[in-house]
């Protein structure tokens, strides 16, 4: 299709202009790829670019881009350009550093080697909510990236690796877009996008490109880019940005002929069908009114999630219980969250069993197939009414599901058979089973009651929240030890050791006839942690505090392990941190 009819006048004019520049930089015939151009080559063209349309200036005019002359529609319409962003981006991130008592160097001192291994500890880690929180804070924080035995490309691969692996996208959104770093991040960019398009959200998966400034150097993201500017009814630049492609040397018959059916050149409905991405797919299903996919064994979970989302799944209602592989394909399928647990359990209950089979279901289920006797164990497990059996089965089922893999497929509906199930009634031999499953994992226990016996449960805890003038603090801390100095019975624990030291170190003082209350040996700090904050390893002692932590709660940690975390805090001056820590470990929580 000639790009004569398709781009006005306008368009053109910027197309012969980037050709031209582009092909006047390299004299070789074969093709040049635009998102590719090395700095050099940048440089020397924007020089050009600047001696030419500079005229009887006296003033100094920054570098442009041969865009400047357009408007300021084109410009932000079509992104492609041939200058890119600086590669001398040294401070990305979300948080001010003075938010969390950090600074911008924090990393500055930090020998990418131990770094280096200190993430692929922690990368072999499921870490607790508290330590994940931590991690986020020092990897988003503007700073300075480390140099020390680790170049740029790894530090923001660890990044990129971090964040991919936390989930958290409305995150992983509000870096990649504040930061306009798609091509710093393009692995990172691909999975936000693909992980929004793979639920059927259009607007969220192409929000980052159509927030985005820059001209996108990755492949895969520049088609992404290319179709959301068709989706957004943008088809013009889209087209312009698909030809300039072509021009030099993109090749991608199945992609563009997707497109000509997109751009109305085809009536003729695209009927192929490629996997190798969640973007061909979704393109598939987008240009064939009459699109029909049936998954197998091998099917991306993505495809199984889009699939689930746009309503493109089996209905179990239409499916035989003889049709095992299907069964087998649905099981798979709740088991990655994309089918309901409602209607596997709704098609194990259309299995039909003999009276004998059902009252010797712990025993019958061993000459049926897999699918058949999670059926019975489940429909047994329906009519049972004595605890003790029903845990049993219920176990057993849980089991079944376990063996072949499918571990998740049974999650929401055991709770709902436990729930039923009052704690007191447990057999002592089920406890564990049952306390196991039924826990509510987002249940957390947020109020405080201050107990004016204890130090570290008094209201002096409120002083870590900001709720304490520093001249009062003094004064009733004091008090409180002149209290326990009396009190003969009473003795300091570690946690109240903590609070009494953490407020020293924030420059309270404290009577010298207290002092001897307490020791503490030196040798409770890891010698390791010791060196780093001597170095002044900042990014170091937090990475391995957070290793410490690893997948415990804080409120699970044991007190000499707080101590020391804690003191490493206190000689970093990292009140913010050290104080959330302190209002989640030493209150006595209700």
């Amino acid at each position: 299709m000639k790009i004569l009819k398709l781009l006005n006048s306008s368009y053109f004019s910027i197309l012969l202009t980037i050709i031209f520049i582009v092909f006047s930089a390299k004299a070789e015939d074969e093709p040049i790829d635009i998102w590719n151009i090395n700095q050099n080559k940048i440089e020397e063209t924007k020089s050009n670019i600047n001696q030419n349309s500079l005229e009887n200036s006296d003033t100094k005019t920054p570098q442009t881009t041969i865009f400047n002359s357009q408007s300021k529609k084109e410009i932000e319409g079509v992104q492609v350009s041939s200058t890119l962003e600086s590669q001398e981006i040294k401070i990305i991130g979300l948080y001010d550093p003075e938010d969390y008592d950090l600074k911008i160097d924090l990393w500055s001192n930090s020998n990418g080697d131990q770094l280096k291994y200190l993430f692929s500890n922690i990368e072999k880690m499921q870490l607790s909510k508290d330590a994940a929180e931590l991690m986020n804070i020092i990897l988003l924080t503007n700073s300075y990236n480390p140099e020390i035995n680790i170049t740029e490309d790894e530090f923001l691969e660890i990044r990129s690796n971090w964040l991919i692996k936390s989930k958290n996208r409305e995150l992983i959104e509000e870096y990649l877009t504040k930061n306009q770093i798609l091509n710093l991040h393009p692995e990172l960019a691909r999975y936000l996008a693909d992980q929004y398009l793979a639920e059927a959200n259009i607007e969220k998966a192409c929000k980052i490109f159509l927030q985005n400034s820059e001209a996108i150097i990755d492949e895969y993201l520049s088609k992404f880019n290319i179709y959301c500017l068709i989706n957004s009814g943008r088809s013009e630049e889209a087209q312009l940005i698909l030809d300039l492609k072509k021009e030099l040397g993109f090749n991608d018959e199945y992609f563009e002929k997707k497109l000509y059916y997109l751009f109305g050149y085809s009536k003729e409905p695209e009927i192929t069908i490629s996997e190798t991405s969640i973007l061909d797919f979704h393109l598939a299903h987008r240009t064939n009114p009459d699109f029909v996919f049936e998954p197998k064994k091998n099917t991306s979970p993505q495809i199984w999630k889009y699939l689930a989302a746009s309503n493109l799944l089996y209905n179990v209602e239409e499916i035989d219980i003889i049709e095992e592989e299907k069964i087998s394909l649905i099981e798979k399928a709740t088991h990655d969250k994309n089918y309901s647990e409602k209607d596997l359990f709704s098609l194990y209950k259309r299995f039909k069993f003999n009276i004998n089979q059902l009252l010797n279901a712990s025993e019958s289920y061993k000459s049926l197939s897999n699918i058949e006797a999670r059926a019975l164990v489940y429909q047994r497990a329906l009519l049972e009414s004595d605890i003790n059996k029903k845990l049993e089965l219920i176990k057993l089922l849980k089991d079944l599901f376990i063996k072949d893999g499918y571990t998740n497929a049974f999650d929401s509906e055991l709770k709902e058979f436990l729930n039923k199930i009052e704690s007191d009634e447990v057999p002592s031999n089920f406890t564990s089973f049952y306390q196991n499953y039924i826990k509510d994992e987002n249940s957390e226990l947020n109020n405080i009651k201050f107990n004016k016996d204890i130090l570290h449960q008094s209201r002096l805890v409120n002083y870590f929240n900001g709720d304490f003038a520093k001249s009062k603090i003094e004064k009733d801390l004091n008090n409180y030890l002149k209290k326990i100095k009396k009190d003969k019975k009473y003795f300091l624990s570690k946690k109240d050791i903590i609070l009494i030291d953490s407020i020293k170190s924030d420059g309270i003082k404290i009577s010298k006839k207290y002092e001897n209350l307490y020791e503490i040996s030196d040798s409770e700090m890891p010698t390791d942690i010791q060196v780093m904050i001597n170095n002044n390893e900042v990014g170091s002692t937090i990475l391995r505090i957070i290793e410490v932590i690893g997948q415990d709660d804080l409120e699970a940690l044991d007190e000499d392990t707080l101590y020391f975390i804690i003191t490493a805090l206190n000689q970093l001056d990292i009140d913010f941190i050290r104080n959330k820590i302190l209002l989640k470990v030493l209150p006595l929580k209700v």
